[in-house]
Order: structure tokens, then C-alpha cells, then sequence
């Protein structure tokens, strides 16, 4: 049988290469373009204090919080960076991501092996065909290489790269969305805190002047003016009060072991102290609806796997085609290790491996028909998180302007409740009024100061989600 001469089969299997690596350019996945989600110009609540931004007003995504103003609040944001544990299990997974895209990176490159061995055989009496001069024992030692490289025809390790790499950003997007929901969360329960901590300077107030007020009821019924039905309406109203403080504080502790685990502390050990300052509502810059699109993590993690489940596409398809994988092998083979590096004992293969399934029963047609419903389900999530987004701004836009107008109405109601009080004190006092009239004007006055800060709180946190809703925070 005729030999192909070394030199013609090593120009074969270069040219082989060649027209494998000209191949090669090519990719099955279908042209990704971003799903279509309805946009609206503006946004249908931007009332005041929302102004619309200015090029100049599109802003850095960390330190929102410094937008109100507590040095506490920005001290508690290092601390749950820091130690968050959900935080940090998000880090990981992100970590995971970015180490496996690099692992299906490796699959653009040749793999190289090598390998030596030693053994000492024996070999059967009675084997079928053995030589007559056949040794029963021997020994074998080799030393070689192998290289095996899949050209990627169609495109499938480059598909699988591109979905790896989407994968990865939308791991990193994960990890940003994490962090921000985790920020948003530690603010919104810093500012109930805040409205407990102002409720309990209210309640302690009230609890003064009920019992200042218990004490003159009580001088008047010794002195025979006020009747024992008045003293028992004034010791119901203190004991309200104080009933009221004793919830109020155990509101605020549960908000603070919250807090607590935020910042990766001990709920047993943590403490803040009681801080009844007001915080104000910022004024920050609202850009065109569209911007959510760049500035939230989640619709970029939502259209990141979109895009790899796309590249996914491509991959199914590649299985239709034949798959050429070059090899090449050589090395020492010998008896004797201490002369097996010579030439006599040197060998050597190369060439390419053709594979291509012929029948399979429909399993890569349904692995296609799988990747395709799979991108319209990404592509489907993607327009969900989207339209959700815009639902939320409008939603805390709404609640602020309406917060905004309630809370004007709820302070004049505050202000007039405290006139009440004054005037029926000064009526009791006078005898022209009963102490009914003082508890019904105490209680509303109450109610009303509490409802104030109520609405107050709400607004502030109605503001945080709003930051949350719009995917960050902004810098001048």
C-alpha cells in the first residue's frame, strides 16, 4: 500500500486548518436586538419638588443617601457594604459568573496535554496470534504531547462565550441591584426610625401635659369644684398615652434590629440613639422615562439574559453541522527509559476528526425549539421588569404629590387641634366648660401631631423608592 510522504501530509493538514480557521467566521444565533417596550415621553405625576434633569444632572449611582442630609445614614451605608451578608452572597454568585465565562472562553484555544508513563507488562501464553519470539514480560515506557483543537465552524464556543459574557453582566447587574435594594431598604428603615423616635418625643410631651392636667383635675376635685367622673377621664387619657409610648417603642425596636442586620450586627448588641431631628424631603432631578432603561440594574440584568439566551440559539443550531476537531500527538516509546529520547523510538500523529449525528430522534431540533421559546421568555421578563419600573416611579411620584397636598391640610388641622386644647384648658379652668371637652380636644390634638408625622414619614420613604424606582442616585 502506497504511503502519503511526511511532507504532503503535514501541507494536508495545514491547509486543512486554514480552510477550517476561513470557516469559521460564521454563527448561527439570529441578529439580537433589544425587545421593544412602550415608552412615555414624561411621566404623567412630575410634580413639584420633581425637576427634570439636565444632561449634567445624570449622576453617579452611590452615595444617593447624602440627599438627606444624616451622617448617621451615611456611616450605616459603609457598614453595609461592608458586612452585609446578602451582599456578599451576591459578590460570590457574581464571582461565580465571571469565573465561568472564563472557563467557556478556554474553548477558543488548543488544549494541550502531556502525559509519560512507565509499565512493566505481561502478556498471556495463550493470546490469540502472539509471535513465537514475543517476550511474556516487558516493559513499556512512554513520553508524550497532545494538542486538540475545535474549530469553531459554526460558531458555536463563540456563541457560548457571547451567552457566557451576558451572563456575567447580568450577574454584575444582579450584584448592583442587590446593593441598591439593600441601600434603599437600610434608608427607608432609618426614616421609620426617625418618625418613631419623633412619635415618642410627641407621646412624652403629651404624657406631661395629660399629667399636669391629671393633677389639676385632682386639686379641683379635692376642693369640691371638679367631680371624680373628670379625674377618671384625665387618668384615662394619661394611661392612653403612656399605652401608646410603650407601643411606639417597641415599634422602634423592631426597626432597629432590622437595621442591625442590614449592617451585618447583632440585633442583641446594636444600638442607635434616639434622634428626633426632622429630615427633610430632597429635591432631585427626574430624567425622561427612558433613562430607566440605562440606569436600573435590573432591567439591564433582565436584557443581558435576553441577549444570552439569544446566543443560545445559535448553539442549538450549531449541533445540525459537522464538528472538526484537529489533533495532533508525538513522543518517545521504548523498552528502555534510559534511551527511549532517541530517534528510532520517536512517534508522531496528525490530522483532523470529523463528527456529525446523523439521526437523533428530534432532540436537537427540540433543543432549538427550546432556546427560541427560552429567548421570547427572557424577552418577555425583560418587558415585565421594564413596564414594573415605570409602575413604580409613576406610583411614589403620586405618592408624594399626594402625601405633599395631605400633609398641608393634616398641619393646619395640627395647629388649629392645639388651639382646642388651649381654649377648653382655659375654659376648664373658668368652669364654663366640662373636662369632656378637654380630653376630646387633647385626644384630637394628639392624634392630629402623630398624624403629622406619620404623613411626614411616609413622604420621606415614598422618596426613597422613588430613588430605588429610578435606579440610583444623582450628583450635581
Amino acid at each position: 500500500m502506497a504511503t502519503m510522504p511526511r511532507r504532503d501530509a503535514f501541507q494536508g493538514a495545514v491547509l486543512c486548518m486554514l480552510l477550517a480557521g476561513g470557516l469559521s467566521a460564521c454563527s448561527l444565533a439570529p441578529a439580537y436586538k433589544t425587545p421593544d417596550v412602550p415608552t412615555a415621553a414624561q411621566y404623567a405625576n412630575a410634580d413639584t419638588p420633581w425637576t427634570e434633569a439636565r444632561p449634567a444632572d445624570q449622576l453617579d449611582r452611590n452615595g444617593w443617601w447624602k440627599l438627606y442630609g444624616d451622617a448617621r445614614l451615611d456611616d450605616l451605608q459603609t457598614r453595609l457594604v461592608a458586612n452585609n451578608a446578602t451582599l456578599a452572597a451576591a459578590l460570590a454568585h457574581y464571582e461565580q459568573s465571571e469565573a465561568f465565562t472564563r472557563q467557556v472562553r478556554s474553548g477558543l484555544f488548543p488544549q494541550v496535554g502531556l502525559n509519560a508513563s512507565g509499565q512493566r507488562n505481561r502478556e498471556s501464553d495463550t493470546r490469540p496470534l502472539r509471535g513465537a519470539t514475543s517476550p511474556s514480560n516487558y516493559n513499556a515506557y512512554t513520553i508524550g504531547a497532545q494538542l486538540d483543537y475545535e474549530v469553531d465552524l459554526w460558531g458555536r464556543v463563540r456563541d457560548s462565550v457571547v451567552a457566557g459574557k451576558a451572563e456575567e453582566a447580568a450577574s454584575a447587574a444582579d450584584l448592583a441591584s442587590v446593593q441598591l435594594s439593600l441601600q434603599a431598604q437600610l434608608a427607608d428603615d432609618y426614616l421609620q426610625l426617625n418618625g418613631f423616635d419623633r412619635q415618642i418625643k410627641v407621646l412624652n410631651e403629651s404624657i406631661d401635659a395629660f399629667t399636669r392636667a391629671l393633677s389639676l383635675t385632682q386639686s379641683r376635685h379635692e376642693g369640691g369644684i371638679a367631680s371624680g367622673l373628670d379625674v377618671a377621664r384625665a387618668q384615662t387619657q394619661l394611661s392612653n398615652a403612656k399605652s401608646q409610648l410603650t407601643q411606639a417603642q417597641a415599634q422602634r425596636a423592631l426597626v432597629l434590629h432590622a437595621i442591625a442586620v442590614l449592617v451585618g450586627d447583632s440585633a442583641s448588641n446594636f444600638s442607635l440613639a434616639t434622634d428626633d431631628g426632622q429630615v427633610k424631603v430632597p429635591t432631585i432631578p427626574l430624567a425622561v422615562p427612558s433613562a430607566i432603561l440605562q440606569r436600573r440594574p435590573d432591567i439591564a440584568a433582565a436584557e443581558r439574559r435576553t441577549a444570552a439566551a439569544n446566543a443560545r440559539v445559535g448553539i442549538a443550531r450549531s449541533a445540525f453541522f459537522p464538528q472538526l476537531t484537529l489533533d495532533a500527538q508525538g513522543g518517545w516509546q521504548s523498552d528502555r527509559w534510559a534511551s527511549i529520547a532517541t530517534a528510532p523510538n520517536r512517534f508522531w500523529a496528525i490530522g483532523p476528526t470529523v463528527l456529525l449525528n446523523v439521526f437523533d430522534g428530534g432532540r436537537r431540533k427540540a433543543a432549538v425549539e427550546q432556546a427560541k421559546a427560552a429567548t421570547d421568555e427572557a424577552g418577555a421578563q425583560y418587558r415585565s421588569v421594564v413596564l414594573d419600573a415605570f409602575a413604580q416611579v409613576e406610583d411614589n411620584l403620586t405618592l408624594l404629590r399626594d402625601l405633599g397636598t395631605a400633609l398641608v391640610d393634616q398641619r393646619a388641622a395640627a395647629e388649629a387641634a392645639q388651639r382646642s386644647v388651649d381654649l377648653s384648658l382655659n375654659r376648664y379652668r373658668e368652669g364654663a366648660v366640662g373636662y369632656l371637652d378637654v380630653v376630646q380636644a387633647q385626644t384630637a390634638a394628639l392624634d392630629a401631631r402623630r398624624s403629622v408625622i406619620d404623613l411626614e414619614t411616609r413622604q420621606l420613604r415614598a422618596s426613597v423608592q422613588l430613588v430605588r424606582a429610578l435606579g440610583g442616585g444623582w450628583h450635581a
